[in-house]
């Protein structure tokens, strides 16, 4: 899994050091990760071949012609970049994602799981204070059904609910 949260800063060339601990998820017969823009955010998603292998099989379920289907395929398949580890353990990002979000020289890894992104560190900074409070305010309504449902306790046979 990809844990953690590292800032990073780009070099002239574009080049990151990408942190041992995701280079560990995305070894494999390609010794590198897969990057193209995220669809949920305004940053790169990036992953291992796993990663890659899963959008492809979510957009193999959806029927050849769908507008979902070619959404999916122009921003994923479209948008991909395979970018391999040099000796340093560093990609080199493409012009197009660093300049479409605004990555100069301060970014931030994030892990995610099954994937990390890459944002502009100020950008970030204001994406995950809006995610804690979206994390904070699911979790009370969470916990808020858990407590109404245990109010209530099991609905008894014949009765309905």
């Amino acid at each position: 899994m990809f844990l953690s949260t590292f800032e990073k800063q780009l070099d002239a060339k574009r080049r990151i050091v990408v942190p041992q601990e995701f280079r560990a998820q995305t070894a494999g017969p390609f010794d590198g990760v897969f990057c193209f823009p995220s669809i949920e955010a305004d940053c790169i998603e990036g992953g291992g071949k796993a990663l890659f292998d899963r959008y492809a099989a979510l957009i193999e379920e959806l029927e050849f012609g769908d507008p979902i289907r070619s959404a999916l395929e122009a921003s994923v398949f479209g948008g991909v970049s395979q970018l391999a580890y040099d000796t340093a353990g560093r990609i080199t990002l493409p012009e197009l994602l660093c300049d479409q979000f605004g990555l100069t020289l301060d970014v931030v890894l994030v892990g995610l799981g099954d994937r990390f992104q890459i944002w502009e560190r100020e950008a970030f900074q204001a994406h995950r204070a809006a995610q804690r409070e979206i994390a904070r305010e699911g979790l009370a309504s969470m916990r808020a059904a858990q407590r109404a449902a245990k109010i209530a306790g099991p609905a008894k046979p014949g009765s309905a609910g």
